[in-house]
């Protein structure tokens, strides 16, 4: 089956073109809003070839993992002629909760209302915080990797091993295609950051390029309010442009309101960016940089003092993070680190819940091997899974099973262990994880962090298979995955 046959398909069992309001791409699934919920087969939906989950919350979400979620959505859309949206782009998405997730089969609306209400603007920010980020993941990973290759060949440049002239071009090639993003990657979450905040977009490209202070003379710096030195380019990074985008966004607004339209162009803008940049560089680059340092120094103290305890707590508590949707929030402390450290040393520990999840996977393929209908699940999911993406696991599989969920986190928990006591494993771009990850692991602790996966792995597996799957589960004969209301998380 093709994507337009799966799209085509999808939309017969929503009721049909007319029953679609919006099509929402998201990275592992797609987010449909309808106008009759009563017309909609979540049955037949599962059935679909390529569906891995439907997880039923405000709006109904179709797990098809990466790739294939957005080409189907975009087929849907066009199929339908219904409003086609990027997550994160002209939208507030929330987050799902816990009980959506846990309990999907459920269709307990007030008890889902009341779990929505109680953190609604805790959801609505780590939605505003992934629609900044997520479009740029494609541009993290694809320059990551070029820029790991990039320092590959440095390295035997330096070392001697390679002396073609063409090689040497070719590195340079390379870093000027990553520094496409790098070098102006406070530019690009100026714009996205606007576009989130409901400003002007080419307004919030130029507030994130203050940050750089390419006018400043270097012999005549400005003075850093709270140090009294000099004001550094580049202080504050991502922080500081997510802050100062925010007030532009007020900024702008307000005078939209009072300048009159036949000057609103003119007076608006010129406002706007002499009021946010006075404020950029004076007040919130300095505060932003403290802020930035201390964020940054107390997670390098956590890592490297913690070791293999903080490794442990760090890698155990990330799936329900993005069991919850607030994983995105880390976002600026992983770029922060990048900008300032030249990798991220958190993302490999976060990265290992998803090998323990891997490996409760595994288990579950093992131990369940008679149960055919939750096997060909995991099989659909483990392979996205050990690339990194874990939410087709986390919803098909490990949370509505219960106790697997936790088991998984446990082995997240040893694989983060692992990572914690060895040490300085880095990866100098966010987006992937898993097995993923690997080619964008900083100075050669490459093997390290693949002790680190082979530990989750091993971890979630074995501590899964002892403790972690029910007796029912074991064939088809039990209640199976539809015996997930009985769990309370």
């Amino acid at each position: 089956m093709d994507n337009k046959q799966r799209a085509s398909l999808i939309i017969d069992y929503l009721g049909g073109s007319d029953n679609i309001l919006k099509v929402v791409n998201c990275m592992t699934r797609v987010r449909v809003t309808t106008k009759d919920e009563e017309k909609v087969d979540i049955e037949k939906l599962k059935t679909v070839d390529g569906v891995m989950a439907v997880v039923e919350s405000e709006e109904l979400q179709i797990v098809m993992g990466p790739g294939v979620s957005a080409k189907v959505s975009k087929e849907m859309a066009d199929l339908s002629n219904s409003k086609y949206e990027i997550e994160g782009e002209n939208n507030n998405d929330q987050a799902e909760t816990n009980r959506d997730k846990a309990q999907r089969l459920s269709k307990e609306k007030k008890s889902e209302v009341k779990s929505k209400q109680k953190n609604s603007k805790f959801k609505t920010f780590t939605a505003d915080i992934a629609g900044i980020f997520v479009p740029l993941i494609p541009a993290f990973v694809g320059a990551g990797i070029i820029g790991g290759i990039g320092s590959v060949l440095q390295n035997m440049i330096t070392a001697g091993t390679i002396t073609s002239e063409f090689i040497i071009s070719l590195v340079t090639v390379i870093n000027i295609i990553k520094n496409g993003l790098f070098a102006y990657l406070n530019v690009y979450i100026g714009i996205n950051a606007a576009k989130t905040f409901k400003a002007n977009e080419g307004l919030g490209g130029v507030i994130g390029g203050i940050i750089y202070l390419t006018g400043m003379n270097p012999d005549s710096p400005l003075t850093n309010i709270i140090t009294k030195d000099p004001l550094s380019a580049g202080q504050g990074g991502v922080i500081g442009v997510l802050l100062a985008v925010y007030i532009m966004s007020k900024i702008e607004n307000k005078l939209h309101e009072v300048i009159p339209d036949s000057l609103d162009i003119i007076v608006t803008s010129t406002l706007t960016l002499l009021f946010t940049g006075l404020v950029t560089i004076f007040l919130i680059m300095p505060v932003a940089g403290f802020i930035s340092s201390l964020l940054i120094g107390v997670t390098d103290a956590v890592i490297n003092v913690g070791g293999a305890f903080s490794g442990f707590i760090l890698g155990a508590f990330f799936l329900p993070l993005v069991m919850f949707g607030l994983h995105q929030i880390l976002t600026p402390i992983h770029i922060a680190m990048i900008e300032s450290k030249g990798a991220t040393f958190l993302l490999p520990i976060l990265a290992m819940a998803g090998a323990g999840q891997v490996g409760a996977a595994i288990a579950i393929l093992v131990k369940c091997r008679k149960n055919k209908s939750l096997t060909n699940i995991v099989k659909g999911a483990l392979p996205v899974g050990i690339l990194g993406i874990g939410e087709p696991l986390i919803y098909a599989v490990s949370l509505p099973m219960g106790k697997t969920f936790i088991t998984a986190c446990i082995g997240g928990g040893i694989g983060g262990a692992v990572i914690g006591a060895l040490g300085q494993v880095g990866a100098s771009a966010i987006g992937p994880s898993g097995v993923a990850l690997i080619p964008l692991i900083v100075n050669g602790r490459w093997l390290s962090y693949v002790i680190g996966l082979l530990a989750g792995y091993l971890g979630g597996f074995v501590v899964t298979y002892f403790f972690g799957i029910d007796k029912k589960f074991e064939t088809d004969k039990g209640e199976g995955l539809e015996a997930i209301g009985d769990f309370k998380f």
